[in-house]
């Protein structure tokens, strides 16, 4: 290894960290071996000593990270269920079984194994509704009337 010039190390590990991430991608090595690589190459340019390069790869992780996001925020990946790992989201239009009555100030409701803590029109244990959305990870139920009707 004594033999190897610090800005190849660099740029070999930058672009073993790149390889890593389209051989398994989300993990954001793209952005770790982008900054490696650009050490590496600032290294061959300048010779660095190893605190400065040190240095020069920290900006650089940073800046590249900086870069990434917002190129992630511009560029959303589309999804086929994007309520995936949105439980709460995924709960409405359930029907749900109360199992402590439920107001407009309170109640609970039954969820599959769970109980969740709802609120609705006056709704007495025992009683089914569904759920119209999610406030604040309480269910806002709807009227059993309505049930009926759809």
């Amino acid at each position: 290894m004594d033999d190897i010039d610090p800005y190849l190390l660099w740029m070999i590990g930058g672009v073993l960290l790149v390889v890593a991430e389209m051989l398994v991608p989300g993990i954001y090595l793209l952005f770790v071996g982008a900054a490696a690589v650009l050490t590496g190459v600032a290294t061959w340019m300048y010779d660095f000593g190893p605190v400065y390069q040190i240095g020069l790869f920290a900006l650089f992780l940073l800046a590249s990270i900086m870069i990434g996001n917002q190129i992630y925020k511009r560029n959303p990946v589309a999804s086929s269920d994007p309520d995936l790992n949105n439980r709460s989201a995924r709960l409405v239009g359930t029907s749900v079984t109360v199992v402590d009555a439920v107001s407009a100030n309170g109640g609970r409701v039954k969820v599959g194994d769970s109980v969740w803590p709802a609120r609705g029109p006056d709704l007495a244990v025992g009683e089914t509704a569904r759920v119209l959305h999610v406030d604040g990870g309480v269910l806002v139920l709807e009227t059993p009337q309505k049930l009926i009707e759809s």
